[in-house]
């Protein structure tokens, strides 16, 4: 593996490598007004949620690296303490990008880019019409990282308000991913749009214990035909299956009486446990196949 040492890196450089193994990176869509009150709107994909109570938002607005400047958007929540982070969808990435432009100071991107400032309800900046979710917000900190181009400086924003519109939540009054639609940021110039096939859903309880990867067979875990996200399916299962669930297949499954008459039953197994895992059918199922292969194998 290449070695990648910041000490003896350039910063341009280990800053595209850093962003390109970090990723993808929600986008804080920035929204604040200067001392004079004028509006800025900028980008950010330093940025996440921290804290659910108190609702917490941090995003970092960075030095630049090639002249150690720093952004407008800094100065105006030093100036104000206040910020509206807005979400980016694919509806509107590409007028986001136009917001990344380094305008002189007092340009309005909301102008450039033509999304609408709408006002916001309990802080001075605008929220952005055009984005699903406006979380209005008051800045509870500033740290300062560094002082050379590409230090952040994490702006600690409290949330007081979200506005979310109806359109993107179902039916169990949920944000849904494919309405909602975001982008996220990866290294260089690549995005990643979190919907339809990119979605994945991962179901495994964190507060019933799982079995874990030492308690499955060893056949299993040397297997040849299971990888390792299916594996890590039945380690997350949360009981071995029980002996008489296992014997049972035999006479309910005609799939894994298929397998039997195959040249190598084990392996035959683990496809039918490699299929019922990929499909999401039945990881259960899944299980009591996998054991009983190792059963007749020993």
């Amino acid at each position: 593996m290449a070695i990648i040492d910041p000490k003896n890196t350039s910063t341009h450089d280990f800053h595209q490598f850093m962003l390109g193994a970090v990723a993808p990176r929600p986008i804080a869509f920035v929204s604040t007004i200067d001392a004079d009150g004028n509006p800025n709107l900028a980008p950010y994909s330093f940025f996440n949620a921290f804290s659910s109570n108190p609702p917490i938002l941090v995003f970092s607005s960075n030095r630049r690296v090639a002249n150690n400047t720093t952004k407008d958007t800094l100065a105006n929540v030093f100036a104000t303490r206040e910020a509206v982070v807005n979400v980016v969808t694919y509806s509107i990435v590409r007028q986001m990008a136009v917001t990344s432009v380094e305008f002189e100071s007092g340009v309005s991107e909301f102008e450039k880019s033509g999304l609408t400032p709408i006002p916001s309800d309990l802080v001075k900046p605008p929220r952005v019409k055009e984005s699903p979710v406006n979380m209005e917000c008051v800045v509870k900190d500033i740290i300062t990282l560094g002082e050379h181009g590409g230090a952040g400086h994490l702006i600690i924003c409290e949330v007081l308000r979200m506005h979310i519109d109806d359109s993107i939540i179902d039916e169990k009054n949920r944000i849904d991913p494919d309405k909602i639609d975001l982008m996220g940021r990866m290294g260089r110039a690549y995005y990643v749009r979190a919907s339809g096939p990119a979605v994945h859903t991962i179901v495994q309880s964190v507060t019933e214990l799982a079995i874990g990867w030492q308690a499955l067979p060893e056949s299993v875990r040397n297997s040849r035909v299971l990888t390792g996200n299916e594996l890590g399916m039945l380690a997350g299962l949360k009981e071995v299956p029980s002996g008489e669930s296992i014997s049972q297949l035999v006479e309910t499954d005609v799939r894994v009486k298929s397998c039997l008459g195959e040249s190598n039953p084990q392996e035959a197994l683990h496809r039918y446990a490699s299929e019922l895992l990929q499909s999401n059918r039945n990881r259960e199922l899944a299980g009591r196949v996998v054991w009983f292969a190792s059963l007749r194998e020993g």
